[in-house]
């Protein structure tokens, strides 16, 4: 039987100088990865500015988390906006408003907790800023192409994180963490001028979102619940959702005991760095990898081995192995993470045409506060039995997700029909 044209469309393979020719995505992923590097060098430089005025190691590590948490509550109440408004003016806006706070907290001496709250309120916005950005995205790139996109989103986000927290270190060293945080708004300033300047003005409806305004059917919070609430309430869209959260919230909380579990093994002085970056350079080289010499459909099929890849060396922590196991055990984790490309052609296909923007916000909020509450959870089980043993549990935890995904998402799933009205249970 000869193939279809949509079988041949789903099975080809784009490459990645097809997506980089895209004007639109180019501009958006150079952005973005700048936009990382500033993120690495604000978060990691306000922690340090905490703890040297505090001394306190618990507001130190909030201050490193507390951008993140606040994100999912953001996106229920205000994550309809990223539909509803012009994309440049959101993207725009965000970035100015990270380099204002920036420099807020480089130049104004606040208390800590004020501090604190600046940054927690305007976390509030960013699932809007990233879910216009990245409905964009879906809109720019087509089939295939979209998950390579997605891919090297991935991969610069890696990059630029390292980057980011190697330029911190130094900056401070070199600036001081007042002087340093200039550094990070300076970057932000560039991101927004780029896309004030680069990016086309568009309107909702041009771009694939909701043409109507802000303040419609009661109001931007009501929208966002109601938007939300459709969201979640789909089976197909929720498992998906979940499916991309779970694994990944599991591996940070694990990610946030490598420094206790160095301490504990009284690994020398510098190795919990050797540690940490082992992750994100297994993400890179999965990602790399995966994208661009596997077809669409072997990428599908993968995603439950792959979930698996990435809990099941972490369980090799129980045994408590030295240095150069442990690294072996982390970059092999890191792989595993590549399994959310099997993931991106699914959601896309499963989401409401108007309703796209709000769940890229809400699918990336979500992701990011789990992250955030992942080394919590962990963090007390590990005073109870141990950080070898709970990045064990990680492991094991992120493995029982595999299975769950086994239960539900077909070895090839076939693509599922654009724009179409998700089930609910």
């Amino acid at each position: 039987m000869p193939p279809t044209a949509e079988t041949a469309q789903v099975s080809h393979r784009a490459t990645y100088r097809v997506v980089l020719a895209e004007p639109r995505f180019r501009l958006l992923f150079s952005t973005r990865a700048v936009a990382i590097t500033a993120d690495a060098l604000r978060i990691t430089t306000f922690s340090v500015l905490v703890f040297s005025s505090t001394g306190s190691a618990l507001l130190s590590a909030v201050a490193f988390g507390i951008g993140f948490i606040p994100q999912l509550f953001g996106s229920l109440l205000l994550g309809s906006l990223a539909d509803r408004l012009p994309p440049r003016a959101l993207i725009t806006g965000g970035y100015a408003l990270t380099c204002a706070i920036a420099l807020l907290l480089a130049l104004v001496r606040m208390p800590v907790a004020a501090s604190l709250g600046v940054v927690a309120l305007v976390s509030l916005a960013t699932p809007v800023f990233h879910g216009a950005s990245s409905l964009l995205v879906a809109q720019s790139l087509e089939g295939d192409a979209y998950v390579l996109g997605r891919s090297l989103n991935n991969i610069a986000g890696a990059g630029a994180q390292l980057f980011g927290l190697a330029l911190g270190g130094a900056a401070v060293a070199a600036l001081g963490p007042h002087r340093a945080l200039a550094v990070s708004a300076v970057l932000y300033l560039g991101c927004a001028l780029a896309i004030r300047i680069r990016l086309p003005r568009l309107q909702p409806g041009e771009f694939g979102g909701t043409p109507s305004s802000a303040g419609s059917d009661g109001g931007a919070v009501r929208a966002s619940l109601q938007g939300a609430g459709l969201l979640l309430r789909g089976r197909t869209v929720r498992r998906l959702m979940l499916a991309q959260w779970l694994p990944v919230a599991l591996v940070a909380g694990a990610e946030g005991l490598i420094v206790a579990y160095a301490g504990e093994r009284r690994f020398a002085a510098g190795w919990y760095a050797v540690l940490m970056g082992c992750l994100p350079v297994g993400m890179l080289v999965g990602d790399l990898l995966v994208g661009r010499f596997l077809r669409p459909p072997a990428r599908e099929r993968l995603v439950v081995p792959l979930v698996a890849l990435a809990g099941l060396p972490l369980i090799g922590f129980a045994a408590e192995p030295g240095v150069s196991v442990s690294s072996c055990l982390l970059l092999l984790s890191g792989l595993g993470y590549a399994y959310g490309l099997g993931l991106q052609r699914p959601f896309l296909d499963a989401l409401p045409q108007d309703g796209r923007g709000q769940a890229f916000g809400l699918l990336g909020s979500g992701s990011m506060t789990l992250q955030g509450v992942g080394p919590v959870c962990l963090g007390a089980v590990a005073a109870v039995i141990g950080t070898g043993g709970a990045i064990a549990l990680a492991g094991g935890a992120a493995v029982l997700t595999a299975g769950w995904i086994l239960t539900w998402h077909p070895p090839a799933s076939p693509a599922l029909a654009p724009n179409r009205v998700v089930s609910s249970e």
